[in-house]
């Protein structure tokens, strides 16, 4: 969509604002993000929805339910791609899978991948980043879901699930079969529905991204996020801890802090934080889990998410 920067651009001049200037260019780099996203954004959560609508809970439920061992948790993680776009909407599923007795290591490989990856984040990625890098963010996405699934189930955490979700019992009933008319309307109501709840953020990310692009020297990003710094994984890890956002509005900041000298790894550490472990998210989760399942969870996440960041740091030259 480079037409439509140029578009903006020559808008911006012939209104006499100088996009070569700090306040122009943050101005175009704004209206070209927000644009650009919410038309990928609109396409997206349409065809996403629309696909989403074959697989509700119920049949979701029956589909993992066929599947033992790491082959259900791989699957878990590839169901997680087709839902919703952030780590609260995939709470609420987490909640309905584990009281309906799927294993637990199940449910938490769909509870890491829900937030974390999905069909729209792939398309949008590969259009900002181009698809080495948006397939490698899926792929590892997915390893760290399914490593993290296994590893609670093999240490046996169910005794760290709150009691009232072992006894809630199975809460989904089965979906009515839906008809290809009733299935786009259902596509267009989550469009409207998923673009009102994230705009805002994408506002923001946008916002963030436009500072960062046009008002932050260069110099410092390399210093504190570049390969300068062998904590830079480590620190944007933790900055993406308490944000509180879908990976819609996290791609801006991204984009500008790659532009800026920060490494790639880097970039796809505080992505994959902000998405999988906002602290809304886990104090919902909270009420699910007791306090140690739910550390080993965090830890599980954060640890996989650094590991990632350093090896995409080390092989960096193989995706720019």
């Amino acid at each position: 969509m480079k037409w439509l920067n140029a578009l903006i651009g020559a808008g911006l001049s012939a209104l006499g604002v100088d996009t070569a200037g700090r306040v122009g260019g943050s101005v175009q780099f704004f209206l070209y993000d927000v644009a650009k996203i919410a038309v990928l954004l609109c396409l997206l959560i349409f065809l996403i929805s629309y696909i989403q609508s074959y697989f509700p809970p119920e049949r979701s439920k029956r589909i993992l339910g066929r599947f033992r061992g790491i082959g259900a948790n791989v699957v878990a993680a590839l169901l997680g791609t087709v839902t919703p776009f952030c780590s609260c909407s995939s709470i609420p599923l987490f909640i309905g899978f584990t009281s309906a007795g799927l294993p637990l290591g199940v449910t938490f490989s769909f509870l890491i991948s829900s937030p974390m990856v999905d069909l729209g984040s792939l398309l949008l990625l590969s259009s900002i980043f181009g698809w080495k890098i948006a397939l490698a963010y899926v792929a590892v996405g997915l390893v760290i879901a399914v490593v993290g699934g296994t590893l609670i189930e093999k240490w046996q955490m169910e005794r760290y699930v709150e009691s009232f979700i072992k006894t809630a019992g199975a809460v989904d009933i089965e979906a009515p079969s839906l008809t290809q008319g009733e299935r786009l309307i259902y596509a267009r109501d989550q469009m409207l529905a998923t673009f009102k709840k994230v705009f805002p953020y994408i506002l923001v990310g946008v916002g963030i991204g436009a500072v960062i692009h046009n008002w932050i020297p260069e110099h410092w990003v390399e210093a504190v996020l570049g390969s300068g710094n062998p904590l830079g994984v480590v620190l944007a890890a933790i900055i993406g801890v308490p944000m509180y956002a879908d990976i819609f509005g996290t791609i801006p900041v991204a984009e500008a802090l790659l532009s800026k000298g920060a490494q790639l790894g880097t970039v796809l550490s505080f992505m994959m934080a902000v998405t999988t472990l906002s602290l809304p998210s886990l104090i919902m989760l909270r009420k699910a889990v007791k306090p140690k399942l739910l550390a080993l969870f965090i830890g599980i996440c954060t640890g996989g998410i650094i590991a990632v960041g350093y090896l995409f740091n080390i092989f960096q030259y193989l995706f720019i």
